[in-house]
């Protein structure tokens, strides 16, 4: 089946960015919130996005203009009945989601396809929730989704074939570059990246290096835009433990313990830029 409108759930950070990703590259796109302000300041975040793309002449006024005739706003469920595909893109809470997941299996056509921008949580879980477990997929955008080109598109246990390749040509449509991924912990990006952020973080117990020198190093050496413990806090290093538990959790294996210093600090309350103290002052 081919993608010719796309549903949003949540214009928060992710749903925004996936409809200003949408609407770029032509595609009608619905996205829903529970209340009218929620959706305004979503498509403002969108408009605003934009208005820097313009003025460094990446587009013009005109496809400005086009991109955002292509988003509708709703608080409404019942406008998502004319989409090919829904993304709930809600905040990473199992819970949420899976009240959110039934609530549009209800609803929806039979044919339409939901996917979940989750980060974190069991795709077949997720699907499980719904009466629709072969047409129910991960589709993992990357913040910011405008500029990031990766998605990690997840299959559940039993996402068929054709729900994993129409997913796919969308992606690619959207300028994206796809990987596919089964379905584990943290699926391919996370499950490498937070270990080796811990890891860093033990070097840095062990005294072997200044958090410069680390960050430097991973730079210098393997060509990172940033280094790990720099990027901790950027993540957040409450994020960064709670990972980590949810790692030690479902594999079951020692080699995911979380670092002491990393649960010291989230102790402390030191969890990065957005209290202004991590590993770095702010």
């Amino acid at each position: 089946m081919s993608i010719q409108t796309v549903g949003i759930i949540g214009a928060g950070t992710m749903g925004n960015g996936i409809a200003q990703a949408c609407a770029v590259s032509g595609i009608p796109v619905v996205m829903v919130d529970i209340s009218e302000a929620a959706v305004a300041k979503g498509i403002a975040t969108v408009s605003g996005s934009l208005d820097r793309l313009v003025k460094k002449e990446k587009i013009t006024e005109a496809d400005k203009a086009k991109a955002l005739a292509l988003i509708q706003g709703s608080t409404s469920y019942d406008d998502l009945k004319g989409t090919q595909l829904v993304i709930e893109a809600a905040t990473e809470n199992q819970d949420l989601k899976v009240k959110i997941l039934k609530q549009l299996d209800g609803m929806l056509p039979a044919d339409v396809i939901i996917a979940s921008n989750t980060s974190s949580i069991s795709i077949t879980q997720l699907a499980a929730a719904t009466q629709r477990a072969d047409r129910f997929i991960g589709m993992h955008f990357f913040n910011p989704v405008p500029m990031m080109a990766l998605v990690e598109i997840i299959r559940g246990l039993q996402t068929s074939d054709a729900t994993h390749d129409a997913v796919h040509a969308l992606a690619t449509a959207l300028g994206k570059t796809p990987i596919t991924v089964k379905n584990a912990p943290g699926f391919v990006v996370n499950r490498i990246l937070v270990p080796m952020i811990n890891e860093a973080l033990f070097v840095l117990a062990e005294g072997l290096a200044t958090p410069e020198d680390i960050d430097a190093g991973m730079k210098l050496g393997c060509n990172q835009p940033i280094g790990p413990l720099a990027l901790a806090d950027m993540i957040g290093l409450d994020v960064c433990l709670a990972v980590m538990e949810v790692y030690l959790k479902e594999f079951g294996d020692s080699k995911y313990r979380p670092c002491p210093l990393l649960k010291e600090m989230v102790a402390a309350g030191r969890l990065g830029r957005k209290t202004g103290r991590g590993v770095y002052t702010y």
